[in-house]
């Protein structure tokens, strides 16, 4: 969910598991001022269709998890996210986006309420310490405490995934997607994900990370799977990528991502960029987020300008690259309103490549809704 936070000028930290990965034979590259496993031996093609056919187990430690308790814990969520927690229920999690008050997207995060009085967030490796300050702030004077947690996230993901799960002694049973639990002390499990597939993410602490990673890698059907091939998943299944598709520049509204935001909370206002958030909705979108269909088999990347049938910029293109399980390129990127059933193309090295606008996600979710 975030994009690369280039020009870090800090040292990449390393990953609790890095031996493990080192042992398997990682690639390793900086990602959001971490050092990630970004392919295997295995290669990128093949761990992306392993995913899709399989199940695949994908380090996800840079990533933060932040446990809110306390009696104002959902008044706290409330004022610092679109989102109605108390409509929340027990052990249900919910998409939501931390906004500005231009209403520009700040990260976005899931929320899974494990109490009465606690809920856990789930946010992006880049803007961890961004989130933790932005919440804090968000809470004053309310009753509520904020842990950032430490330890390892792990996600397993694919058709193979539940099954795989279990052999490994993990308590899936009777989690449907987007619903989340404290199974053992220390412990967060969540039946979800951002490949598009079934699966689950777990938070645990190293020792107990350690066991289950050895437990899962038993089992023909799992395979480590790098950061690459993470990103190749979630394009296809039409996820954004915060730091590239979605930033503090963007709003909810242009993005396309007003569903996550409940007709009742917009309405009765009350958070951060509110009163923004109404404004762009009031206006309409200058720009709107779609999925593009790139004809012939050479990608189109993060960057390339849209242009119309006369050469006139009309968009850019946010995240692109080939998706395995699709058979053909892939990308999505920001068209000016009203244009996008325009003739559109792009230019690489002089090279006209058209563009076609494809309904997203590319590939089907396969969520286990129940």
């Amino acid at each position: 969910m975030t994009g690369k936070d280039e020009l870090n000028p800090l040292p990449l930290r390393d990953l609790p598991l890095r031996d493990l990965h080192e042992t398997a034979g990682a690639r390793f590259g900086g990602f959001a001022g971490w050092s990630m496993p970004i392919t295997y031996p295995l290669g990128v093609m093949k761990e992306h269709l392993h995913t899709r056919e399989q199940a695949g187990l994908f380090d996800i430690s840079h990533m933060k998890l932040f446990r809110l308790t306390g009696p104002d814990a959902a008044a706290a969520l409330a004022r610092a996210c679109p989102l109605d927690p108390d409509a929340i229920a027990q052990n249900h999690s919910k998409y939501t986006l931390l906004l500005d008050e231009s209403a520009g997207i700040v990260d976005d995060l899931i929320v899974t309420r494990l109490g009465p009085d606690a809920f856990m967030v789930v946010a992006n490796a880049g803007n961890a310490q961004a989130d933790e300050a932005e919440l804090k702030a968000r809470a004053a004077g309310l009753a509520v405490a904020i842990e950032p947690l430490d330890g390892v996230f792990l996600a397993l993901q694919g058709p193979g995934a539940e099954a795989a799960a279990i052999r490994a002694g993990l308590p899936v049973d009777g989690l449907v997607f987007m619903q989340g639990t404290e199974p053992r002390a220390d412990w967060f499990l969540s039946r979800s994900g951002y490949t598009g597939e079934d699966g689950f993410e777990i938070g645990l602490p190293e020792a107990d990370a350690r066991a289950l990673v050895a437990a899962l890698l038993t089992d023909p059907s799992v395979a480590w799977i790098g950061l690459a091939a993470r990103d190749s998943l979630r394009l296809e299944a039409g996820l954004c990528l915060h730091g590239q598709d979605i930033t503090p520049e963007t709003n909810p509204v242009e993005a396309g991502l007003t569903w996550a935001i409940p007709k009742t909370v917009r309405e009765r206002g009350g958070f951060v960029g509110a009163e923004a958030l109404a404004a762009a909705m009031a206006a309409g979108p200058a720009r709107r987020r779609v999925g593009l269909k790139p004809e012939g088999r050479q990608p189109v990347r993060a960057g390339a300008v849209i242009l119309d049938e006369d050469g006139s910029e009309i968009g850019i293109v946010t995240s692109g690259g080939f998706g395995p399980s699709a058979g053909h390129p892939v990308a999505m990127g920001y068209v000016r309103a009203g244009r996008a059933e325009a003739a559109l193309h792009t230019d690489i090295r002089g090279n006209r490549i058209a563009l076609a606008v494809h309904p997203l996600p590319f590939t089907p979710h396969r969520y286990r809704r129940g």
